[in-house]
């Protein structure tokens, strides 16, 4: 992997870079392409504090809008053909089944279709574009400060990690996920729960499993379950549930999660869902609380303080249950490198990507929990307000209200073209 080289600054104690990133995810990662695609930067450094590239939640689900942000980074051609496109078919309680385009029912080519893919594919696509050393890894960040040069405007980001390196940069972009160190500095609200949780896994069938490509959702009380093969041997699963207190016991152990899943959450789920459950590789399986930001939060909080701003879920952490957590990352990554490309100061630019993104994010935020709200019948809701839930999702959220939802997905994020020299007067389309 081209980037997998990174750690040759370790033996420094000052590092100095145009554009620092700290997180190596899906974010970082686009991040850092982007910028070289936009010409926006030519030194940028990506701090990860794990020891090599995170594959955590074993798969994920890629919308139109993920795709065009894909096609900007100049990647999408290399996951595409790669996996196949799919529908959803829906369990409801009743018995009854709901199939309906995931994507509402825009076509604008093969290639933007919905697919599931393997977040390590993801990652490995985006890193194979980026130049070696880019990536500097085991680097946890303890410090974040900014100075001014007298008699100067500029604005310098001062980082310290818990090795004693001290790196300067010009801009720093916060990409490392809910619980994110920048955001915190730049004072964004804490994530809030969601009241609920999801267990997440990669089953393998190595002889092939000989599912439909398709997602398949199972609809319950206070749960929703789903699968879809990402390939022909494996298959991704997953189940929402309302928070329950065996999670703090069972989260990070492998085989207490899954007899939890199988014995207890989903026991009166499909035999062939519990039967792909119970072929879960222990590697890729996680059960975690679903946070998100509040929107009003994301609408108004203080997300970039000069040449600092966050993106992805650091920005507007949300609920999966609009499967846009990837997606408005990829498109994050593209609108920040062409705001600073085309800005005429790195604190310009920041402005300007936060100013662009604010509604759309805070519109998917919203959209992703009151999705995952009604699908489950109402978190922690019973009685007649619940049987009210569970009828308007059933007989009017499926059919009228989510293909609304589902068109925001075809959000195009336009592309990465550096601009003409005459775009900005003065000013070079790298930061400096």
């Amino acid at each position: 992997m081209a980037s997998g080289g990174g750690n040759a600054a370790a033996d420094a104690k000052h590092v100095d870079a145009e554009v620092v990133i700290v997180g190596g995810g899906i974010a970082g990662l686009a991040t850092a392409l982007a910028l070289r695609r936009a010409g926006a930067a030519r030194r940028v450094l990506v701090l990860e504090r794990h020891a090599g590239h995170r594959a955590t939640g074993a798969a994920l689900t890629i919308f139109p809008n993920g795709w065009f942000a894909l096609r900007a980074l100049g990647v999408a051609h290399k996951l595409a053909s790669r996996y196949d496109a799919y529908e959803t078919v829906t369990n409801l309680e009743t018995g009854a089944t709901q199939v309906f385009r995931f994507a509402g029912n825009k076509n604008k080519g093969e290639e933007v279709r919905v697919r599931a893919l393997d977040r390590k594919a993801l990652l490995e696509a985006l890193a194979e574009e980026l130049p070696p050393g880019t990536v500097r890894f085991s680097s946890k960040v303890v410090s974040i400060d900014t100075e001014r040069a007298a008699g100067d405007s500029s604005v310098t980001v001062v980082l310290g990690l818990d090795d004693g390196t001290v790196i300067r940069a010009k801009v720093l972009i916060g990409c490392d996920g809910v619980h994110s160190v920048v955001a915190r500095w730049l004072g964004l609200s804490e994530p809030a729960s969601s009241g609920r949780s999801a267990v997440r896994g990669l089953s393998v069938f190595p002889g092939g499993h000989g599912v439909k490509r398709e997602l398949r959702q199972f609809l319950s009380e206070g749960l929703r379950a789903g699968m879809v093969p990402i390939s022909d041997t494996d298959i991704y699963w997953f189940l929402v549930n309302n928070t329950v207190a065996a999670e703090k016991e069972a989260a990070g152990d492998p085989v207490k999660t899954l007899l939890e899943v199988t014995d207890n959450l989903a026991r009166h789920m499909p035999a062939e869902y519990l039967d792909v459950v119970r072929h879960s590789d222990h590697g890729n399986l996680s059960w975690a609380p679903l946070l998100y930001r509040n929107p009003v939060s994301v609408l108004l909080g203080p997300a970039a303080r000069g040449p600092v701003t966050v993106a992805g879920d650091a920005f507007h952490p949300m609920t999966p249950d609009m499967a846009q957590g990837g997606c408005s990352a990829l498109e994050d990554a593209v609108v920040l490198a062409r705001a600073l490309s085309r800005e005429a100061t790195p604190a310009e630019g920041v402005s300007a990507y936060v100013a662009q993104r604010r509604w759309r994010a805070a519109w998917l935020v919203a959209g992703a929990y009151l999705s995952g709200w009604i699908q489950q019948g109402g978190t922690n809701v019973g009685g007649v307000r619940g049987r009210l839930v569970k009828v308007f999702r059933d007989w009017i959220f499926y059919r009228f209200v989510f293909p609304r939802l589902a068109d925001t997905m075809w959000f195009d994020c336009g592309d990465l073209t550096p601009p003409p020299p005459t775009a900005a007067v003065g000013k070079s389309h790298h930061i400096e």
